[in-house]
This record gives structure tokens, C-alpha cells and sequence, in this order.
């Protein structure tokens, strides 16, 4: 009896490693390589702010760069040109955003007529190839526009000219009318099926017993969808949807950088592309104003939307 408890007390003696990490070290252990390269993506480049306060040129130390406070800041307000740039630039971006909220219900439409789908390898299928496409670069799906919208060879330009539904070729990509619309179709071919899978997943996970009994009181697939399978969803789409009101000015800027053109630039250049070009138009110091700016806005939306979350479904985002 004494051997068995002098056994115990030298156990619960043990070295602190012997015995094993607590569970709530173990997890941050898992997600310390994650907060290393969210810290050197996301938050080591606000570093890069400083550029807002000096007359920086390219090749030019930054020590021997004069300091003028918030000039850039300044020129947003005080420069007719810039203050409408500015404004031509949030008008395309909110429109983008706009048009991607208001057609956010595609991905649910779509998880749930392919849910619907009683052919298992069809719907395989049908999920496989409306996936792919997010894996495709921008550049490629620009390519793929201009083999089908071409001017002088374009497939939908040479079936329309042998019709006879026009005399000539429309230039579909070189327009500065209509861009908005095509920008948001080609987006949501390119990520449909991708954004169904939270969709899918949240279907999956509706307890199975509800479309039993709706069966058993005769409820039809139309009923069995309007009142379990939407209903299940709303929590699922309003959170979606306020983080894509959070990011209403993060457009992106890979789309809009392989879309753009001289023709269409006025339309298409949303808040991302329009800092990049003017960075690389040598105004390094007004692109990182604006990008500052942008920053600001993002925070202040997110905040904004997880308010809006907490008053509406009494549930934080954050």
C-alpha cells in the first residue's frame, strides 16, 4: 500500500513535458505557422505607410527623401483632377461590389438545384466542371474571352456576322459601355461552383428527419426546399454576406488588371487597379495614400457589418 502511494506522488511529481502540453497550448501550437504568415502578408507591409508622408521617388533612399507630412493626404481634397479620379474610381468599385452583392443568392440557387439532382454521377460532374474554373489564372479566362468575343475572329462575332444579325463585329472587349455586367458574369462563371461548396456543405449538414416527416405530411420538393433547405441556409448566406459587405472596397485585381484596356479604363479601373497603376506611374507616395485610405474604410465596414450581424441575428462575426 505504501509502495502503491509513494508511486502516485513521484508520478504527480513528473517533469511538466512528461506529462504532456495542455490542449489550449497544443492548439496555438498548430495555429502559430498561420499567424507567422498572416503577420508577414498582412500586417509587416503597413510598414509601408510611411512612404504617405515623403516626397519618395524610386531609387532614392527614403532617408534622402524630404518628409511633407500629409501633402499626399492634401491632394485627394485639395486637387480638382485627383478628387475626380478618386471618385470615377470609388463609383466603378461600389458598382462591382454592388452588382456581386446583389447577385450573391447564385451559389445558393445553384447548391440547391444540384442537390436536387438524383443522378449521382451527373451531379459529379456538373459540380467537377463548375469548379475547375477557380483554379483558373485570370489571364487564361481573359484568353478564353478573347477567343469567343473577339472582333475580326471571335466565334460569337463570326456566328453573329454569318446570321446576318450584324454587318461587322462588335467590340465587345473594347468598350467602355456595358462593362460592369460582363465583369460580374465572368466572375461568377470563374467562382460559381466554388462558392457552392459552403452551400453544399451546409445542406449536408440539415438533419435528414425534417425532409422525412415534410414527406410524411405530403409536402412536395418545391415545399420541402422553400421551408427546411432556404430556412437552413439564411445563417449561413448573412454572415457571407456581411463579410462581402466588410470587403465592399476590396475588389480584387487580378480580373480587372487582365480586362482592363485604353478603351475601357474609365469603366473598369476599380480602387486596387487604379492604386497599382498610379504606383507604377511613379507616384508611389499618392498610391499609398489611397491604399491607406482604402485600409481605413475596410476596418471601419467591418466593424460596420459585425454591428449589423450582432443587431440582427444577435451573433458576432468577429
Amino acid at each position: 500500500m505504501a509502495a502503491t502511494s509513494g508511486k502516485l506522488e513521484l508520478e504527480a511529481q513528473a517533469p511538466y513535458f512528461r506529462r504532456g502540453l495542455p490542449n489550449k497550448y497544443k492548439l496555438f501550437l498548430m495555429a502559430f505557422p498561420f499567424l507567422v504568415v498572416t503577420f508577414l502578408f498582412f500586417y509587416l507591409p503597413i510598414y509601408g505607410w510611411i512612404y504617405a508622408f515623403y516626397d519618395y521617388f524610386p531609387g532614392i533612399p527614403l532617408s534622402k527623401t524630404p518628409f511633407v507630412g500629409f501633402k499626399w493626404f492634401r491632394t485627394i481634397a485639395s486637387n480638382p483632377i485627383q478628387t475626380e479620379e478618386v471618385l470615377r474610381v470609388m463609383k466603378n468599385t461600389l458598382a462591382m461590389s454592388g452588382l456581386g452583392i446583389a447577385t450573391s443568392f447564385f451559389p445558393v440557387v445553384f447548391a440547391i438545384l444540384l442537390t436536387e439532382v438524383r443522378t449521382g454521377w451527373f451531379r459529379k460532374i456538373v459540380q467537377t466542371l463548375t469548379t475547375i474554373p477557380n483554379f483558373i489564372s485570370w489571364i487564361l479566362v481573359y484568353s478564353i474571352a478573347f477567343t469567343l468575343l473577339s472582333v475580326d475572329n471571335g466565334l460569337v462575332n463570326t456566328l453573329l456576322v454569318k446570321l446576318g444579325i450584324v454587318d461587322q463585329g462588335i467590340n465587345f472587349l473594347a468598350s467602355n459601355s456595358n462593362v460592369w455586367g460582363p465583369m460580374i458574369l465572368w466572375y461568377w462563371w470563374k467562382s460559381l461552383g466554388w462558392t457552392a461548396i459552403i452551400y453544399l456543405a451546409a445542406i449536408a449538414g440539415i438533419d435528414q428527419e425534417l425532409y422525412e416527416a415534410a414527406e410524411v405530411d405530403g409536402a412536395s420538393r418545391f415545399r420541402k426546399i422553400w421551408h427546411i433547405t432556404v430556412p437552413s441556409l439564411v445563417p449561413t448566406f448573412f454572415v457571407l454576406l456581411l463579410l462581402a459587405i466588410g470587403n465592399l472596397v476590396n475588389n480584387g485585381i487580378e480580373q480587372y488588371f487582365a480586362f482592363q484596356n485604353a478603351m475601357n479604363k474609365d469603366t473598369i479601373e476599380v480602387l486596387d487597379l487604379y492604386v497599382y497603376n498610379i504606383a507604377f506611374s511613379n507616384n508611389f507616395p499618392f498610391a499609398t495614400v489611397v491604399s491607406m485610405l482604402k485600409s481605413i474604410i475596410s476596418v471601419f465596414l467591418l466593424f460596420l457589418a459585425n454591428g449589423l450581424s450582432k443587431w440582427v441575428r444577435g451573433e458576432s462575426i468577429l
